[in-house]
Protein backbone atom coordinates (compact mmCIF):
# COMPACT_ATOMS: atom_id res chain seq x y z
CA UNK A 1 0.00 0.00 0.00
CA UNK A 2 2.93 2.47 1.01
CA UNK A 3 4.12 1.82 -2.83
CA UNK A 4 1.02 2.39 -4.19
CA UNK A 5 0.79 5.63 -2.23
CA UNK A 6 4.44 6.75 -3.78
CA UNK A 7 3.25 5.97 -6.88
CA UNK A 8 -0.31 7.66 -7.08
CA UNK A 9 0.99 11.08 -5.39
CA UNK A 10 0.18 12.99 -8.20
CA UNK A 11 -3.47 11.66 -8.76
CA UNK A 12 -4.96 11.98 -4.69
CA UNK A 13 -7.69 13.63 -3.64
CA UNK A 14 -7.72 14.99 0.27
CA UNK A 15 -11.38 14.91 1.76
CA UNK A 16 -12.59 17.11 4.64
CA UNK A 17 -15.48 15.21 6.90
CA UNK A 18 -17.19 16.87 9.04
CA UNK A 19 -18.93 13.59 9.97
CA UNK A 20 -16.54 12.40 13.52
CA UNK A 21 -18.70 9.16 13.31
CA UNK A 22 -17.25 8.03 9.90
CA UNK A 23 -14.05 7.78 11.79
CA UNK A 24 -15.27 5.68 14.08
CA UNK A 25 -17.68 3.17 12.79
CA UNK A 26 -16.78 0.30 10.26
CA UNK A 27 -20.11 0.73 8.08
CA UNK A 28 -19.52 4.38 7.32
CA UNK A 29 -15.53 3.74 6.15
CA UNK A 30 -17.08 1.02 4.11
CA UNK A 31 -20.00 3.40 2.37
CA UNK A 32 -17.46 6.47 1.94
CA UNK A 33 -14.97 4.15 0.47
CA UNK A 34 -17.81 2.45 -2.20
CA UNK A 35 -18.50 6.43 -3.09
CA UNK A 36 -14.84 6.71 -5.13
CA UNK A 37 -14.34 3.18 -5.79
CA UNK A 38 -16.97 3.79 -8.24
CA UNK A 39 -14.65 5.98 -9.99
CA UNK A 40 -11.61 4.31 -9.29
CA UNK A 41 -11.80 0.18 -8.08
CA UNK A 42 -7.80 0.73 -7.48
CA UNK A 43 -8.61 3.61 -5.36
CA UNK A 44 -6.69 3.39 -1.78
CA UNK A 45 -7.53 5.49 1.42
CA UNK A 46 -5.84 6.82 4.25
CA UNK A 47 -8.12 8.31 7.13
CA UNK A 48 -6.48 10.97 9.59
CA UNK A 49 -8.95 11.42 12.17
CA UNK A 50 -7.51 13.89 14.54
CA UNK A 51 -7.37 16.31 11.62
CA UNK A 52 -10.99 14.83 10.03
CA UNK A 53 -9.32 14.18 6.40
CA UNK A 54 -9.38 11.34 4.48
CA UNK A 55 -6.62 10.78 1.66
CA UNK A 56 -7.88 8.79 -1.16
CA UNK A 57 -5.10 7.85 -3.63
CA UNK A 58 -6.38 7.33 -7.68
CA UNK A 59 -4.73 5.24 -10.34
CA UNK A 60 -5.53 7.66 -12.95
CA UNK A 61 -5.33 11.55 -13.07
CA UNK A 62 -9.03 11.00 -15.16
CA UNK A 63 -10.61 9.11 -12.22
CA UNK A 64 -9.44 11.66 -9.68
CA UNK A 65 -10.95 14.83 -11.71
CA UNK A 66 -13.67 12.98 -12.29
CA UNK A 67 -14.45 12.12 -8.47
CA UNK A 68 -13.57 15.62 -7.34
CA UNK A 69 -15.71 17.03 -10.18
CA UNK A 70 -18.99 15.12 -8.83
CA UNK A 71 -18.76 14.74 -5.37
CA UNK A 72 -16.96 18.15 -4.22
CA UNK A 73 -19.25 19.81 -2.24
CA UNK A 74 -22.10 17.16 -2.11
CA UNK A 75 -23.83 15.53 1.21
CA UNK A 76 -22.46 12.57 3.09
CA UNK A 77 -24.33 11.32 6.06
CA UNK A 78 -25.96 14.63 6.11
CA UNK A 79 -22.54 16.93 5.77
CA UNK A 80 -21.06 18.35 2.99
CA UNK A 81 -18.00 16.50 1.62
CA UNK A 82 -15.29 19.42 0.32
CA UNK A 83 -12.67 17.83 -2.03
CA UNK A 84 -9.38 18.94 -3.25
CA UNK A 85 -6.58 17.93 -5.08
CA UNK A 86 -3.30 17.16 -3.16
CA UNK A 87 -0.47 18.63 -3.48
CA UNK A 88 2.81 16.59 -5.25
CA UNK A 89 5.45 16.90 -2.43
CA UNK A 90 8.01 16.39 -5.06
CA UNK A 91 8.52 17.22 -8.56
CA UNK A 92 11.28 14.84 -10.25
CA UNK A 93 13.46 13.81 -7.87
CA UNK A 94 12.46 13.17 -4.46
CA UNK A 95 15.61 14.32 -2.74
CA UNK A 96 16.68 18.05 -2.63
CA UNK A 97 18.97 19.04 -5.33
CA UNK A 98 21.98 21.23 -4.54
CA UNK A 99 22.05 25.11 -5.85
CA UNK A 100 23.65 25.47 -9.01
CA UNK A 101 27.53 26.26 -8.88
CA UNK A 102 27.38 29.59 -11.31
CA UNK A 103 27.92 32.40 -8.11
CA UNK A 104 29.31 29.66 -5.63
CA UNK A 105 32.92 31.42 -5.66
CA UNK A 106 31.74 34.52 -4.27
CA UNK A 107 30.13 33.05 -1.07
CA UNK A 108 32.71 33.44 2.10
CA UNK A 109 34.89 31.53 2.58
CA UNK A 110 35.01 31.18 -1.09
CA UNK A 111 35.08 27.34 -2.97
CA UNK A 112 37.17 26.79 -6.34
CA UNK A 113 36.11 29.69 -8.99
CA UNK A 114 34.43 28.34 -11.95
CA UNK A 115 36.31 26.96 -15.19
CA UNK A 116 38.05 29.56 -16.64
CA UNK A 117 37.68 32.21 -14.40
CA UNK A 118 40.67 34.87 -14.14
CA UNK A 119 41.52 37.73 -12.08
CA UNK A 120 41.04 40.85 -13.46
CA UNK A 121 44.00 43.57 -13.54
CA UNK A 122 43.39 46.53 -11.83
CA UNK A 123 43.64 49.20 -14.33
CA UNK A 124 46.29 52.05 -14.14
CA UNK A 125 45.41 55.21 -12.36
CA UNK A 126 44.87 58.43 -14.36
CA UNK A 127 46.57 61.88 -13.51
CA UNK A 128 44.57 64.08 -14.15
CA UNK A 129 47.13 67.56 -14.83
CA UNK A 130 44.63 69.63 -15.48
CA UNK A 131 43.00 69.30 -12.36
CA UNK A 132 46.16 69.20 -10.90
CA UNK A 133 47.41 72.85 -12.27
CA UNK A 134 43.68 74.35 -11.40
CA UNK A 135 43.95 73.33 -7.61
CA UNK A 136 47.69 74.90 -7.45
CA UNK A 137 46.68 78.36 -8.99
CA UNK A 138 44.11 78.43 -6.24
CA UNK A 139 45.10 81.44 -3.29
CA UNK A 140 43.93 81.59 0.09
CA UNK A 141 40.83 83.98 0.75
CA UNK A 142 40.14 83.71 -2.75
CA UNK A 143 36.82 82.44 -4.55
CA UNK A 144 36.33 80.50 -7.49
CA UNK A 145 33.25 80.22 -9.66
CA UNK A 146 33.27 76.18 -10.69
CA UNK A 147 29.04 76.21 -11.78
CA UNK A 148 27.50 78.74 -13.23
CA UNK A 149 23.92 78.92 -12.01
CA UNK A 150 20.68 78.42 -13.42
CA UNK A 151 17.19 79.49 -12.96
CA UNK A 152 16.28 75.52 -11.81
CA UNK A 153 20.52 75.12 -10.26
CA UNK A 154 22.17 76.66 -7.74
CA UNK A 155 26.15 77.75 -9.10
CA UNK A 156 28.58 75.94 -7.14
CA UNK A 157 31.31 78.31 -5.60
CA UNK A 158 34.53 77.32 -3.79
CA UNK A 159 36.45 79.39 -0.98
CA UNK A 160 39.65 78.68 -0.39
CA UNK A 161 40.30 78.46 3.10
CA UNK A 162 43.35 80.63 5.04
CA UNK A 163 46.45 78.66 5.87
CA UNK A 164 46.96 78.30 9.66
CA UNK A 165 50.58 80.66 9.07
CA UNK A 166 48.90 83.23 7.40
CA UNK A 167 46.02 83.60 10.27
CA UNK A 168 48.07 83.64 13.44
CA UNK A 169 48.91 87.56 13.81
CA UNK A 170 49.13 89.34 17.18
CA UNK A 171 45.83 90.95 16.70
CA UNK A 172 44.07 86.86 16.09
CA UNK A 173 45.36 85.28 19.84
CA UNK A 174 44.52 87.73 22.84
CA UNK A 175 45.61 85.90 25.71
CA UNK A 176 45.44 82.48 24.20
CA UNK A 177 42.10 82.60 22.85
CA UNK A 178 41.70 82.18 19.44
CA UNK A 179 39.15 84.27 16.98
CA UNK A 180 35.66 82.75 16.30
CA UNK A 181 34.81 80.98 13.70
CA UNK A 182 32.76 83.14 10.68
CA UNK A 183 29.17 81.63 10.53
CA UNK A 184 28.94 79.55 7.20
CA UNK A 185 25.77 81.02 5.44
CA UNK A 186 23.69 78.08 3.38
CA UNK A 187 23.26 78.85 -0.08
CA UNK A 188 19.65 79.59 -0.99
CA UNK A 189 17.70 77.06 -3.18
CA UNK A 190 16.77 79.09 -6.70
CA UNK A 191 12.67 79.09 -7.07
CA UNK A 192 11.51 76.29 -8.83
CA UNK A 193 9.53 76.81 -11.78
CA UNK A 194 7.21 73.98 -13.32
CA UNK A 195 7.66 75.09 -16.77
CA UNK A 196 8.42 72.02 -19.09
CA UNK A 197 11.48 72.75 -21.34
CA UNK A 198 10.86 71.43 -24.90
Amino acid sequence: MHLKTMKCNRFCLIASVEDPDMFNRPEARASFEELFRSYDREATFQFFKSFRRVRINFSDALAAAEARARLHKSEFNGKELRLYFAQSVHIGSPRLEPPKPDKQFLLSPPPSPPVGWEQRQDATPVINYDLLCAIAKLGPGEKYELHTGTPTTPSVVVHVCESDQDSSGPEEEVEGARRPRPKIIQTRRPEYTSTVMQ
